[in-house]
């Protein structure tokens, strides 16, 4: 059973609160968990000391046995010191859309001309090929 710790939605419409429970992967988001082991709110100010509570206890039992917290429970985990969060690379982020999709139309059309340069070789050894076999039966 993959245990995974990760944020449950709670709170009413347009309020979110979301508890931080540890939870079978296969159950669903807001569903049956094994654990609740703190809690997150989202509307308050970031330097409230209420925003984020966590159990770090249970969260370091929960890891040790296994239990692999999401991306954005990874990150308080970071903050708090628990886990380190391996920084994310995406060299392409900073470059503009219009220009990647130029850099890859490039690519493209250069693997396009490679193909078509390796087509024309083959058409014409073909040719040349075809030549032959025409030649031998009216010599003998």
């Amino acid at each position: 059973m993959p245990v995974v710790i990760r944020m449950a939605r709670a709170g009413t419409k347009k309020r979110p609160v979301y508890h931080i429970v540890a939870a079978d992967s296969r159950s669903p988001r807001d569903g049956r968990f094994i654990e609740r082991l703190g809690y997150f709110n989202p509307l308050l100010p970031k330097d409230h000391k209420d925003r984020l509570k966590l159990d770090l206890e249970k969260v370091k039992s929960w890891m040790v046995k296994g239990a692999q917290p999401s991306d954005r429970v990874m990150r308080f985990l970071d903050a708090a010191g628990v886990a380190k969060r391996e920084k994310r690379n995406n060299p392409e982020k900073a470059v503009p859309r219009k220009e990647r999709k130029a850099q890859a139309e490039a690519a493209a059309k250069a693997a396009g001309d490679a193909k078509v340069d390796t087509k024309a070789a083959g058409e014409v050894k073909k040719t040349a090929d075809e030549a032959k076999p025409a030649a031998q039966p009216a010599a003998s």
